[in-house]
């Protein structure tokens, strides 16, 4: 197998850290050429650049940028630095482009990339939410996007067996969160910290808040739509406690195809550097020899409507999608900061959703995509700000 060049961005976060961990396991196989990140933990990112002998570092906050040259002092590392520098990384051409960035600001990275040529191995599932058919056009080949979240690698490992033709339904699983099984009342008064502690995962706050709510599977049913061309009718989540199905694809004759291995982001993230190859002993895999047993149930949608609301953006317009994911990302960072409840995030998301004029696909631009969200994110504020 070919060794492949491979830029990181958000290589500190908990996608980025998992990623070094498989790189540094195969050097056979991987090359580090650049690598990007916020700049909240600029030690880390130093060690990073250190240990894989990386030319180039892209930091989000110009307060890293001391700091940071003053780390790695003595080395050859080009430096860049601002809002748009993980942009201009991720556009310089490598053959793998690990796109780990946390919300909405991955989508300019995206693009970079696939205007690049690079394949993009995706984790950040918001880019290709908000930027729908413009990240479609940018795809210049079918496979050219590898999907990282666990879900939607396991259908694309799944789709192999069978032809796209055959497919009957997508079927995304769900651990249910932290408050599977509560009803409307038992969830009002749940604190961040409550919502914070996830059963299965270990992830950066707003993915965790968006799993507690379930918005993260609004998103995904969203992404899953846009990766696979499946009508959102014919994607179906069913919720998987013990989280070893990642998800399913039932085909026409019956048959249903489930990928599972234990909890670990290990696995989709290495499939996605080396697709459509596998990096042996990437993550561990099921102990056959111990009883154990895999529960499903249906999706409670009284509780969690997170999902019905994606469904809907879908079938509204080309950027309600966008409002989807910015409304919610304003509520998450109210709802950490103590000034909304558990249940405003979705109900106020709803109430942008209801309010947006929306754009046709046929319309759809970068310029209106980013107007959207900004609409989005100033009206959530008026909303949240009467509560």
């Amino acid at each position: 197998m070919n060794r492949r060049t491979v830029t990181l961005l958000g290589s500190t976060g908990s996608i980025g850290t998992q990623a070094v961990d498989v790189i540094v396991r195969n050097p056979d196989r991987f090359d580090v050429v650049g690598l990007s990140a916020g700049g909240g933990d600029v030690a880390l990112l130093a060690r990073q650049v250190t240990d894989l002998g990386v030319g180039v570092v892209a930091v989000a906050d110009p307060r890293a940028e001391a700091p940071l040259r003053e780390l790695l002092a003595g080395r050859d590392v080009e430096v860049l630095v601002g809002p748009q520098a993980s942009t201009e990384l991720a556009g310089r051409g490598a053959d793998v482009v690990l796109n780990g960035v946390t919300g909405s600001v991955g989508l300019g990275p995206t693009l970079a990339a696939l205007g690049a040529g690079s394949t993009l191995a995706l984790a950040n599932k918001e880019s290709l939410v908000v930027g729908g058919a413009l990240v479609q056009a940018a795809r210049r080949r079918p496979e050219q996007i590898v999907p990282v979240d666990s879900e939607h690698s396991a259908i694309a490992q799944s789709l192999r067996g069978g032809s796209r033709s055959e497919v009957r339904r997508l079927v995304l699983t769900a651990s249910g969160g932290p408050f599977r099984g509560r009803t409307l009342d038992e969830v009002k008064a749940v604190s961040p910290e409550q919502a914070l502690a996830h059963p299965t995962w270990s992830m950066g706050p707003v993915v965790t808040i968006n799993s507690a709510t379930l918005m993260n599977k609004g998103l995904e049913l969203i992404e899953a739509h846009l990766l696979f061309d499946v009508p959102t009718d014919d994607i179906t989540v069913v919720v998987h406690p013990q989280s070893v199905v990642h998800s399913m694809v039932e085909f026409v004759d019956g048959s249903t195809i489930a990928q599972a291995s234990p909890p670990d982001m290990r696995l989709p993230i290495a499939l996605g550097l080396s697709w459509p190859d596998r990096v042996a002993g990437a993550a561990p895999g099921c102990d056959w020899s111990t009883a154990i047993s895999w529960t499903f149930e249906p999706l409670d949608e009284e509780v969690f409507g997170a999902v019905r609301l994606a469904r809907a953006a879908v079938a509204a317009s080309a950027t309600h999608p966008a409002v989807y994911n910015a409304a919610n990302e304003e509520c998450v960072a109210a709802f950490l900061d103590g000034r909304i409840g558990f249940l405003d995030i979705v109900s106020t998301v709803e109430r942008v959703l209801d309010e947006h004029a929306g754009t046709a696909a046929g319309h759809l631009t970068l310029e209106a995509v980013l107007a959207a969200e900004v609409w989005a994110r100033s009206r959530a504020h008026e909303v949240l700000a009467r509560r």
